[in-house]
């Protein structure tokens, strides 16, 4: 797997289209890829450290854009399509956890789906389902993904080289740091607009 992800961030580099790729990549794991974009983000951020605020951007927007037909796939769908994948992906716990957490917090409970490892999708589907405001909703995929994607930019930038060497040592290490320091980051927030 290793080797797979280095050879593909050996092409990007010298691709003309990586921007389309690392937009198209971002857009395909926000709908239904379950690999983590992080996976070739965080090295590519490493070895591109004069970009890498740039490479969150395009990151972002290809997530937004995959936020977006998942918002309107569950509005439109969501008894046959969005039923579907909940089934088919084994999304049904955390469904009913999630739509529990959504009728009692709405914006909240998006911003959380979107930075914590939850299945994004099941925030998109159940978003458009509800006909939940499309505005606020891409809002709150936009700070959500936004602090995770600028926040590991932030992370790269701090620690330099060493991303490089955590992600070739141990990559699930890396990707659950920069999860926990997402985690961290909005718990903090959430916690203040709860008690103050």
């Amino acid at each position: 797997m290793k080797n797979k992800v280095e050879d593909w961030l050996e092409r990007l580099a010298r691709s003309r289209h990586e921007k389309t790729l690392l937009f198209g990549a971002s857009f395909a794991e926000t709908v239904i890829v379950p690999i983590p974009i992080e996976l070739i983000l965080v090295p590519y951020m490493a070895i591109h450290r004069a970009r890498m605020f740039w490479l969150a951007t395009i990151v972002l927007a290809g997530c937004l854009a995959g936020a977006l037909f998942g918002y309107l796939l569950g509005y439109l769908f969501f008894e046959t399509a969005g039923r579907w994948a909940i089934e088919t992906f084994g999304w049904q716990a955390g469904y009913a956890e999630f739509l529990e957490l959504f009728q009692n917090h709405g914006f909240w409970a998006i911003i959380a789906v979107g930075i914590i490892p939850i299945p994004f999708q099941i925030g998109m589907l159940t978003a458009g389902a509800a006909g939940y405001s499309l505005p606020l909703f891409l809002l709150a995929a936009f700070i959500a993904r936004g602090v995770r994607y600028y926040g590991l930019a932030l992370i790269v930038y701090l620690v330099g080289e060493h991303v490089i060497d955590a992600w070739r040592h141990n990559r699930r290490a890396l990707l659950v740091g920069c999860g926990v320091a997402a985690g961290l980051l909005l718990a903090g927030y959430y916690g203040y607009k709860l008690w103050w």
